[in-house]
């Protein structure tokens, strides 16, 4: 995946046809915000030769690029599709395709009135550490976390083990589904310190209409589409499209499990 985009066989030309593997980033390609290791880079260079790849994460673009892109190369020249924020903002073959706004969608006033009660319920939560930037805002969702993003990854190990005993992030999501219920919104948990807010329907599925568009592209079809995560559970950030029936949903707990798969799927 150090080569251009431009050494990879034509999407139309991949022997495995019509088929493309789309992957979740935290602990499914990467470890949780860590960058991705040589191995793991190695087997989707050759697996790009088989068949189409892309990845569908609910971090900006920014992040992607720091755990799967380097200073040198850019993330979006390494996968066939990348869909940071579920897809909300898209590119294809290293070029950006249309994107979606999330204050667009809801207006300000509602923002304010989530964000302004989001505030508030943070600063009365008894959680061990608090750091900073406790609601990041991206194009198509806001990002919310307890704890802060700004947390060391030793800080987000030790409140997602907090989390699991405690429902931190369970019961900030039902409080906000008591108080929110006409605003269209889901609240999807990932990773280890935060949750998703994004309008109902702008989940991981989002980024399947791009790959629809594609037979209109190139011709290509995508009838087989498999997906790779590990938030495959109810409530999980991956649940949605693992479940989709246009999808082959693959339930992960970590990159190694991952590459396991690929190598037998794809005789690798």
């Amino acid at each position: 995946m150090v080569q251009a985009a431009s050494v990879y066989p034509p999407l139309e030309d991949r022997p495995v046809k019509e088929t493309i593997c789309l992957f979740d980033v935290d602990e499914t390609l990467t470890p949780a915000r860590r960058a991705a290791s040589p191995q793991m880079v190695q087997l989707l260079s050759a697996l790009r030769h088989k068949c189409a790849i892309g990845y569908v994460g609910g971090s900006d673009l920014i992040k992607q690029q720091e755990q799967l892109g380097t200073p040198a190369i850019n993330v979006t020249s390494l996968f066939d599709f990348c869909f940071p924020e579920n897809g909300l903002t898209a590119y294809r073959l290293g070029q950006p395709l249309t994107s979606a706004n999330f204050i667009g969608w809801l207006g300000e006033d509602k923002y304010k009135q989530l964000v302004n009660f989001c505030l508030r319920y943070i600063s009365e939560i008894d959680c061990p550490v608090k750091r900073g930037t406790f609601i990041e805002f991206r194009n198509g969702m806001i990002n919310i976390s307890p704890i802060g993003r700004n947390a060391t990854i030793q800080e987000r190990i030790d409140f997602n083990k907090y989390d699991e005993e405690h429902k931190i992030r369970e019961k900030f999501v039902a409080a906000l589904q008591e108080n929110f219920p006409d605003f269209g919104l889901t609240f999807s948990i990932g990773g280890q310190i935060s949750f998703d807010v994004f309008p109902t329907g702008w989940d991981k599925t989002y980024c399947l209409q791009h790959l629809e568009h594609e037979k209109e592209i190139s011709g290509v079809n995508y009838k087989t589409i498999h997906f790779f995560g590990d938030k495959t559970h109810k409530g999980g950030n991956d649940y949605e499209i693992y479940e989709d029936s246009r999808t082959i949903g693959h339930a992960v707990k970590g990159p190694e499990e991952t590459m396991k798969i690929l190598r037998e799927m794809f005789d690798m």
